[in-house]
């Protein structure tokens, strides 16, 4: 059954359900959902059809917060009973979801929503769901075992998994190629995901946290649905390098896809930093740092990025530490490894976790130091791989292979050098392991986070019971040694490990031997340092700081007006002041009819003229719309850009009546037969030799950036350099610049891929000010003013307009002002239009009616 309706959930809660016990099905416990979604954006109180009940219809129902936690797997574990009759299930107590409730409020509701590992016939299903509710609060996806296999082991381990990892599928033996089918089966599974979501979902006070690369298009449909919804999403894989991540063919619509969340959350600055630069190359987003947090700006919603690497559960680890059988599982193995240093490696036995890499390390480690050979073992633990394929097994058979060398290359009687566990071991066993091993080894190439290291740490520190089986004194400093791969996500935090590059064998070896040679100062050293920030930093506190910056990240979502945009993973939410909206061509039409004393400033520079078009100057239908209102003696038209007056001059020359601005406000010109005046005091331009020779310094270190000069302002421009690093040398300019710049009388600004330096004051403001200034020295005060422009140096313009529309003399008690940027984005402007095109057509309606009209000049 690949999903189930609203009416099959209206079932699943009847009265009619069964009775359900507890974990191992006995007992009698009945739970309902208290609400369904009936249709978007709605939600309805279910009641029980044939009540008798006036008294419990009527009672009061307490609303608690609630987290609804989506993973690809639920925290349970499903048994099939011993008769064969049905299931019962219990909690799998090593899963990470399970685990990090106890870092949330206990106030707050948890749901699951995730598969089981088991495959529940159809006819089981609705039981198996009802079971799973009432008892753990768990709401199950059941997914056909045909799409499970292209969802699971076709499309995220074949294909996602390895590329994630950095291995690229350059042949059909390296990862997968890409398959369109795969991918279909990929987002029916998030789909599916996203049904289960809405039918315990209440989308004003609920919170949906979702976890990992299975679900990553899963935000899109959650958020298409409730534009709203306070959403987060932990990836626990690695986020490869944008050089990496731009092979896959989906690209944009994962990160698109993961931008529908409010909160994103990575182990590592690396993993973020890899995000954020896709982000830039691929979608042109920007990102910055304010107060300590990282934020996307994606269409007027700031996406926030949480850097936290998870920790271990302190308590599970406690309590199995102070289990009896781990204590006599400690003792038996201090018995066996007699006089013996262990070494200890724990890891899945798949192709990135570096266990062949670690077993050379080991062999040339005896090679080059015989006088270790009898007294140091290295302890393997190779769980089973959670992938299937040849490569697994091609990792299985060269770790036996090297294993079975060394062995019996510099093995002794009653001795071997390597131990190879390769069988499923209960926790306890594994914690004896790290209770005895004088060192842990973790080598691989590349892995998310791995908590292994931690899991060792906490280990080592011990308690009463295992210092005793140890011979150890309670109150001694404990010791331990980790020797880690700086590729996986736990190596940045651990200060006190011995950080190697896996493919280098050589320095692994001489890591394990500088272990093995370290004192026993350093070694406490080492330990205090990895304890004192795994012990503070577990599950919980992980749990609870990404809830509470989940919760900072959609504080605002109520004062926001937001727009749908794009179709299927190209869905996204525009979030918008509540005041701002599109420029109606009709409305501004029926104003402009009405008005009689107009004022229009048009920026040229992106508004009129597409920023990036090749050809800059006019097109004949720009040309025609000015002179159309040029011509229309009740209007009074202005053009500002930030070209030189040279250019200005050639261009916009054909109509009497237009004023030109150029250099963004430095000179303006009433007419073509006046002369260009400064806007603002004519100040010496000496601080063009200091700044021009640090601009060209910049230019010769970075490709595809050039200077433009004009009369008053010196501009470097990067728009064809490298994004990632023309962004970091505009960053050092900007400080270089304002250092040396500080005394004259010049502002160092940024813009879209440019650093600016120019006199102090020179705005487009200024012009805006000009216009109504004229006007006003003229006794005409406007009753129509028009304001369009594209960028942040437009916002200088807007602020002034909208200043005269508030209060001052400047405009007409009945003026209609109309403030429009291009593009829906945060801005000081109430209206906007999406692009050039759409600019263009307003202006030719309005200007339209002036060519049709009869008029009489506005200025005597």
């Amino acid at each position: 059954m690949v999903s189930r309706s609203y009416s099959n959930l209206l079932d699943l809660i009847s009265c009619d359900s069964p009775k359900i016990g507890d974990s191992t099905g006995v007992g009698n416990v009945s739970k309902r959902l208290t609400r369904v979604m009936t249709a978007a954006g709605i939600i309805s109180e279910l009641e029980e059809e044939y009540s008798t009940s006036s008294a419990a219809s009527d009672a009061p129902s307490v609303q608690r917060e609630k987290l609804i936690i989506v993973s690809n797997q639920l925290p349970v574990r499903a048994h099939r009973r011993t008769d064969g009759t049905g299931w019962y299930f219990t909690w799998d107590e090593d899963s990470l979801l399970l685990q990090l409730k106890d870092g949330l409020d206990d106030n707050l509701d948890v749901t699951y929503v995730g598969c089981l590992r088991e495959e529940i016939d159809m006819r089981e299903q609705d039981e198996v769901a009802q079971i799973l509710l009432d008892t753990f609060n768990c709401i199950p996806a059941f997914l056909p075992a045909d799409l499970l296999s292209k969802f699971y082991h076709g499309f995220c381990k074949q294909y996602l998994w390895p590329l994630f990892h950095y291995m690229l599928p350059l042949s059909p033996d390296l990862g997968g190629r890409f398959d369109q089918s795969l991918w279909r089966a990929y987002v029916s599974v998030n789909k599916i995901f996203a049904d289960k979501v809405m039918e315990v979902l209440n989308p004003e006070e609920d919170f949906v946290w979702v976890h990992d690369y299975h679900l990553m298009v899963l935000p899109t449909f959650l958020r298409k649905r409730f534009n709203r919804l306070k959403l987060g999403f932990f990836l626990h894989s690695p986020f490869p390098s944008s050089e990496i991540y731009r092979t896959l063919p989906i690209r944009d619509e994962i990160l698109r896809a993961l931008l529908n969340a409010d909160l994103i959350g990575f182990h590592t600055f690396d993993y973020a930093r890899h995000f954020l630069s896709c982000c830039s190359r691929l979608l042109g987003v920007t990102y910055q740092s304010k107060r300590g947090y990282i934020g996307v700006e994606y269409y007027g919603r700031t996406v926030s990025i949480k850097i936290l690497p998870v920790g271990i559960h302190m308590e599970q680890l406690k309590q199995v530490m102070d289990n009896e059988e781990t204590g006599l599982q400690a003792a038996k193995l201090c018995e066996s490894f007699k006089n013996l240093v262990v070494l200890l490696g724990v890891d899945d036995m798949d192709i990135f976790k570096g266990i062949s890499l670690k077993l050379l390390a080991m062999e040339q480690l005896l090679e080059q130091h015989a006088n270790w050979r009898g007294k140091v073992v290295l302890v393997q633990i190779a769980n089973p791989a959670r992938g299937r394929g040849r490569d697994v097994q091609e990792v299985q058979a060269e770790t036996h292979s090297i294993v079975e060398r060394i062995n019996k290359k510099f093995g002794l009687p009653g001795y071997d050098p390597v131990l190879l566990i390769d069988k499923p071991l209960q926790f306890y066993e594994r914690v004896a392991y790290y209770v005895i091993a004088d060192c842990c080894l973790v080598t691989a190439v590349r892995d998310g986070m791995n908590l292994i290291p931690y899991e060792y740490t906490i280990s080592r520190y011990g308690n009463c019971r295992l210092d005793q089986v140890l011979g150890l004194d309670p109150l001694s400093p404990k010791k331990s040694v980790l020797v880690v791969s700086e590729f996986i996500g736990c190596s940045p935090s651990l200060s006190g490990a011995i950080r190697v590059n896996p493919w280098n064998v050589e320095s692994v070896s001489e890591a394990m031997y500088s272990a093995l040679c370290m004192g026993d100062m350093e070694r406490q050293l080492r330990h205090e340092k990895n304890y004192r920030y795994v012990s503070t930093h577990d599950v919980s506190y992980w749990a609870n700081s990404f809830v509470q910056d989940l919760e900072r990240a959609c504080k605002d979502h109520g004062k926001r007006r937001c727009w749908s945009v794009g179709f299927g993973l190209t869905y996204r939410i525009v979030a918008l002041d509540p005041n701002f909206r599109k420029l109606s061509v009709e409305h501004i039409v029926s104003a402009y009819r009405r008005s009689r004393n107009r004022a229009i400033l048009l920026d040229y520079d992106g508004a009129l003229m597409p920023q990036f078009s090749v050809n800059k100057g006019p097109t004949e239908e720009v040309l025609k719309v000015i002179t159309s209102l040029c011509r229309d003696p009740h209007n009074t038209v202005y053009i500002v850009s930030g070209l030189d007056k040279e250019t200005m001059s050639r261009w916009f020359s054909f109509s009497e009546r237009l004023v030109i601005a150029a250099e963004h406000g430095y000179l303006i010109r009433k007419n073509n037969e006046s002369e260009w005046e400064t806007t603002v005091p004519v100040i010496g331009f000496e601080w063009k030799q200091i700044a021009e020779p640090i601009m060209k310094l910049y230019t010769e270190t970075t490709d595809g950036a050039a200077i433009e000069a004009t009369e008053s302002a010196l501009v470097w421009q990067y728009q064809y350099a490298d994004p990632d690093f023309g962004s970091c040398q505009a960053k050092e300019l900007l400080s270089h610049l304002e250092s040396v710049l500080s005394n004259e009388p010049v502002t160092v600004k940024t813009g879209p891929r440019i650093v600016e330096v120019k006199p102090q004051g020179v705005t487009k403001g200024l012009v805006a000010e000009r216009l109504l200034s004229e006007l006003k020295e003229k006794s005409v005060r406007a009753d129509f003013v028009l304001c369009i422009g594209d960028d942040r140096s437009d916002e200088d313009m807007f602020e002034v307009i909208n200043q005269a529309a508030a209060a001052g003399p400047f405009l007409s008690p009945v003026a209609e002002v109309f403030a429009c940027t291009m593009g829906q984005k945060p801005s000081k402007a109430k209206y906007y239009l999406e692009d050039s095109s759409e600019i263009l057509r307003m202006l030719q309606g309005i200007a339209n009616f002036s060519d049709s009209s009869s008029s009489t000049p506005l200025l005597a």
